[in-house]
């Protein structure tokens, strides 16, 4: 008997909670399932498939880009049904009980003459984000080295020096730790949602169900953007970090392999693209325990004519660095280097079991992130001073001789090492660019079945991907070719300008739905026994994550506005540190910026133009939120109005098991059937399990 593929088909336990009993889910479930496969004469299909022509195989391919009309599970009469009035019912301007009732005769272009025009149906919006069409390929191993493929690239190995040079290293060390703490609550929030709700679009979709839908569009746009301005920075960062090796080659030809590279690994589907991210990931983390572990012999060997190294340079230059503020300045550039962690919860609804992967996912990949980087940078504050000359004349925030991580290993006189640390930061930046198709196109996909963009973004073929938003996130790929200008510089410091404060905006906003979660939780008379994983930080977490994430946003206004003082390399310095020949950079005195860019600062209009390019995101968004406010004229939604059942995983768990009795035919063709554990089952196993484990291995299951 052949292998038989997965199913393609959304988890049946995703769809909209209906009224049936035990018996007639798991009858459902099976018989669900069951329809994925194909017939029985598929043996005899598979014995032949060699006869076929050529033109088959083409035709076959060339079909897999069509949408599969059998793919979404949720028919009409769910998404506009009978007893859906209140939740439907709930966006329509004016009244938040009679604006326009889904049920009863009244239709969708009813309510709109009666609103005038502009109606957003929200029960609609929450069953197609549930039912979504996209393919459930991604495993737990996945998961885990998305969220650290998306977060580990120029953030740590390359934006770090302007951390350092900022705020020196106690500074960095304090400002990273805080920023841990930070998204400690933040992550656990996330993966309370997302197991229980692992809906596409995830962050974006929880703001529109559970705060505004207003806040939904404006959150939604916001992370898709930020990904797609993200990718050509990406691919610019890569063709100049390929100029350590080669200066005579145009950056351009290295913009098109890399553009070609990362559009290939994405339209191969998520499966493929998973893998990719799993061994490229796989290499960062070898780069990073690497550099850990030689950093220690250089810090006790000490540098060729030097010795021993220990912390002399925390007490010369010293530990810190221009103060408070310049503490305050790395608040920001620390976030922008954790940016992509979240993308763990945008990967839920395409993974086989997130009730089981999610949460082990959320809690390892925080506290490798966080490991990482702090003892990776602790390190480099050891072996680089914050003065050194070369972390002052980096170009831009993707100069990549600028990395203290190069560095510190070109100082200790070490010739082939800077290379390998180079090859793993392009390495690095190509991933990130990776991961930024990933989570626009996604995100836009979701937003067109909310009906909050195009529908043509939400076009899924039959291999479970949303084809037309990868190839416009790919599109903007594109910009990278300005990589070939006289000044690239300027030009990424104004693409970063409209992304510099997304990721604290949508940690925000995870914290603020956890919060009306878990109060329309309470208030619909449901009980946390019922979720299948809680927050270990709880509510009291989440009100502390939006705590400090409002903290970090008022310490990017007041560093913009009344910004550190330019920093001027030491002419005695150069001699002493850097490893270049006499004149090869030009060191022009800039300001380090939130997102580890430089601006130069020499007049009061350049403080202006400062503050509008660390700050031109929060316009943006409010002017999303506010048009889309008064177009539709939404309100926040109600505690007592608030859908907690559609999409939501139940307790009990859904296991593959060929041998489960009842299988019937299914059994004889050794198809898996489903077998249904309630959670006090799944509790009681979880004790037995963890009963015979010494007490230091449950601490670690705890936490990871």
């Amino acid at each position: 008997m052949p292998k038989m593929p997965k199913p393609n088909t959304p988890h049946p336990s995703t769809a909209t909670t209906l009224n049936i009993s035990g018996g007639q889910r798991s009858s459902l479930l099976r018989r669900d399932f069951l329809s994925s496969y194909p017939e029985d004469d598929d043996d005899s299909n598979s014995t032949t498939a060699h006869s076929h022509p050529p033109s088959h195989y083409v035709q076959s391919w060339v079909n897999s880009f069509r949408r599969d009309p059998g793919r979404r599970i949720t028919p009409a009469t769910v998404v506009h049904g009978v007893g859906s009035s209140k939740r439907s019912s709930t966006i329509a301007g004016g009244s938040s009980r009679g604006g326009g009732n889904s049920g009863g005769g009244s239709s969708r272009e009813e309510k709109e003459r009666h609103i005038g025009g502009h109606y957003f149906d929200l029960h609609a919006a929450n069953v197609n984000t549930a039912n979504t069409q996209l393919s459930r390929e991604l495993k737990g191993r996945h998961l885990q080295m998305i969220a650290l493929g998306g977060t580990v690239g120029t953030g740590l190995f390359v934006v770090s020096g302007s951390t350092l040079t900022a705020g020196g290293p106690a500074s960095m060390l304090l400002a990273y730790a805080f920023i841990s703490g930070m998204l400690y609550c933040t992550m656990q929030a996330l993966g309370e949602l997302a197991v229980a709700f692992p809906v596409a679009g995830s962050f974006s979709a929880y703001s529109t169900r559970f705060l505004d839908p207003a806040l939904g569009f404006s959150m939604g746009w916001n992370y898709a953007l930020q990904w797609l301005v993200s990718l050509p920075l990406e691919i610019i960062a890569g063709s100049m970090t390929v100029n350590y090796w080669r200066e005579d080659i145009h950056r351009s030809v290295f913009v098109t392999v890399f553009l070609v590279a990362i559009v290939v690994i994405n339209l191969v589907g998520v499966r493929g693209y998973g893998e990719a991210e799993f061994c490229f990931s796989i290499l960062k983390v070898i780069a990073v325990i690497g550099f850990i572990l030689l950093g220690c012999v250089i810090n006790i060997g000490g540098f060729p004519d030097e010795g021993y190294i220990g912390g002399r340079y925390w007490k010369d230059p010293g530990a810190f660095n221009n103060g408070f503020k310049g503490f305050c300045t790395i608040f920001v550039t620390a976030a922008f280097a954790f940016t992509g962690i979240e993308l763990v919860g945008l990967a839920a609804a395409e993974a086989v079991n997130p009730r089981k992967s999610l949460p082990t996912a959320i809690k390892q990949i925080f506290w490798r992130i966080t490991l990482f980087y702090l003892i990776s940078l602790a390190l480099v504050g050891l072996l680089v001073p914050y003065n050194h000359p070369d972390l002052l004349g980096a170009e831009s925030f993707a100069d990549a001789s600028s990395s203290p991580f190069v560095i510190a290993i070109e100082s200790a006189g070490i010739a082939i090492l800077p290379g390998i640390m180079n090859a793993v930061i392009l390495v690095a930046v190509v991933s990130v660019g990776n991961s930024a198709v990933f989570g626009s196109s996604r995100t836009l996909a979701a937003l067109a079945d909310q009906g909050q963009a195009p529908k043509i973004f939400g076009y899924v073929d039959r291999r479970g991907r949303p084809l037309i938003s990868i190839l416009i996130v790919s599109a903007f790929g594109l910009l990278g070719y300005l990589a070939d200008l006289d000044q690239p510089s300027e030009v990424l410091n104004w693409l970063l300008a409209a992304t510099g404060l997304s990721s604290i905006f949508t940690w925000a906003s995870i914290c603020l739905a956890h919060i009306r979660f878990r109060k329309a939780w309470a208030v619909q008379g449901h009980s946390l026994d019922e979720l299948s994983y809680l927050s270990q930080a709880g509510v009291t977490g989440s009100w502390i994550g939006l705590f400090l994430n409002i903290l970090v946003l008022i310490a990017q206004f007041w560093t913009a506005a009344w910004p550190i003082p330019p920093t001027l390399p030491d002419p005695d310095a150069v001699d002493e540190f850097s490893t270049a020949p006499e004149g090869a950079r030009r060191v022009v005195p800039t300001v380090p910026t939130g997102n580890g860019s430089g601006v130069t600062i020499n007049n009061q209009g350049d403080v202006v133009h400062n503050v509008f390019l660390q700050c031109s995101c929060v316009p943006i968004i409010v002017l999303f939120w506010a048009g889309y406010k008064i177009w539709f004229r939404t309100k926040v939604v109600r505690l007592e109005d608030i859908d907690l059942d559609t999409g939501r995983r139940r307790a009990g768990v859904v296991y593959w098991n060929s041998h489960s009795a009842g299988g019937g035919g299914a059994r004889a063709r050794g198809l898996p059937v489903f077998s249904l554990l309630t959670k006090q089952e799944l509790e009681w196993e979880r004790e037995r399990e963890l009963r015979g484990m010494p007490r230091w291995k449950r601490v670690y299951r705890y936490l990871c």
